[in-house]
């Protein structure tokens, strides 16, 4: 990038944070953690003041993938296809024990020990179930990493 250009800053500002307020989660409930993540879109929690209040139905209309509960690992190659299918820039979110760490099923031969060992993680949020509370910090959490990352403009003459 461009050292200096305030245009260039500009408009590096301009797309984070169009970025930022219009993140479109798709959600993957797979236990009692999904109950928690419904529960933010009421109006008490209000989640839609954060542009994130349309839960995409399919993966090729998301860019964020809430992981909420177990996974197992019969599951694990629908979580990991899922991923692929999301365009870029895309983000992960661990909701719970259960997808950050495997919870209480630590050791079981069928679960398994965190989705990070299947798709990269961006933001993780502990709790057994986590409250609608620690979800919006995660998500609020998730749009000041999405403005703190850079735009790489590729000139015609070959210049960043």
């Amino acid at each position: 990038m461009l050292r200096g250009n305030i245009l260039l800053t500009r408009v590096h500002k301009l797309y984070n944070w169009g970025r930022r307020n219009s993140v479109w989660p798709l959600t993957f409930g797979l236990a009692c953690c999904a109950i928690e993540m419904i529960a933010t879109t009421d109006p008490r929690f209000d989640i839609a003041r954060f542009g994130m209040e349309v839960f995409r139905p399919s993966p090729r209309q998301a860019d964020c993938l809430i992981v909420s509960g177990t996974v197992t690992k019969k599951m694990a190659p629908a979580v990991r296809r899922i991923w692929d299918q999301m365009p870029e820039p895309k983000y992960a979110v661990a909701m719970g024990s259960c997808a950050i760490s495997g919870g209480p099923f630590v050791g079981s031969y069928n679960v398994v020990m965190g989705v990070d060992q299947i798709l990269p993680v961006d933001i993780y949020i502990p709790g057994c179930p986590p409250r609608p509370e620690a979800l919006l910090d995660g998500l609020m959490r998730l749009q000041k990493k999405i403005d703190k990352q850079a735009i790489l403009f590729k000139l015609a003459w070959g210049e960043e």
